[in-house]
């Protein structure tokens, strides 16, 4: 009994020091953002899926790094549709955010999608859930100078339209503009599949995007607000510049009132 109580004990103290030691360097990571530049950018794209089992903690993550960084990270979380057909079809899925994952891990000589993936900036990926992995990677990306910038502004919805104005600086040799429409946040009942009888909280949701060819250094465009979209959503539009080989230059974001 006496050993068990020791041991006990050790695993206690172990566990509580681990604690510690997550808590600093998530503290170290964001002290070190904070003192950034206030052009740097972290795009996090997060392939996920409502009928995932290993998806909700990295739905969790990407919404705590988001929150604790809101001017640097800019997060967008992808719903793929190939866990629909265990039973629950997820209301966020569309084949395209699949073939935009794939299109990432033929660049990354990765031969298969996976759930939960993180992108980071267009240019590497790992697992969602990976709490460590994820600040290291915010930390290392928001200290790299940025190429372009991108501001939005003149932003107004119309019926079922958003138009916005943009300005873009530095080379647009080869690169588009990526307007993303996101719900900021949702609450679903799962009903079946590997999540079923939990109720789900998504952010970042990606409902529509859409490309503009940058002819010049400012323009002026728009995008569709979909159905699934409901009077009492919170929006927000996200421009990225993106290169031809998928990799993310700039990225800028603005509330929409919906």
């Amino acid at each position: 009994m006496f050993k068990k109580i020791i041991f006990l004990s050790f695993a206690f103290f172990a566990m509580s020091l681990m604690a510690l030691y997550t808590v600093k360097v998530e503290n170290d990571q964001m002290a070190i953002i904070d003192s950034g530049s206030e052009s740097s950018f972290v795009v996090l794209e997060l392939f996920t899926s409502q009928g995932c089992s290993s998806c909700p903690p990295a739905d969790q993550l990407l919404e705590k790094v988001q929150k604790e960084f809101p001017e640097t990270v800019f997060a967008l979380s992808y719903h793929v549709d190939y866990w629909d057909y265990i039973g629950w079809r997820d209301p966020f899925a569309k084949a395209r955010h699949t073939k935009k994952q794939s299109s990432y891990n033929r660049k990354f000589g990765y031969p298969n999608n996976y759930t939960p993936e993180i992108v980071v900036n267009g240019q590497e990926h790992f697992v969602g859930s990976d709490r460590t992995t994820a600040y290291a990677k915010i930390r290392g990306y928001a200290a790299k100078k940025t190429t372009n910038e991108i501001t939005v502004e003149g932003v107004q919805s119309s019926g079922d339209k958003i138009n916005f104005e943009y300005s873009t600086t530095g080379d647009l040799d080869h690169k588009l503009l990526r307007a993303v429409l996101v719900i900021d946040e949702r609450t679903t009942e799962v009903k079946r599949g590997e999540n079923r009888n939990r109720t789900l909280h998504n952010s970042n949701i990606v409902v529509n995007e859409s490309y503009i060819d940058l002819e010049s250094q400012t323009g002026s465009s728009s995008i569709t607000i979909p159905a699934l979209v409901t009077p009492t959503d919170d929006l927000t539009l996200v421009l990225l510049m993106e290169s031809e080989n998928l990799d993310i230059t700039a990225a800028a974001k603005t509330p929409v009132s919906n």
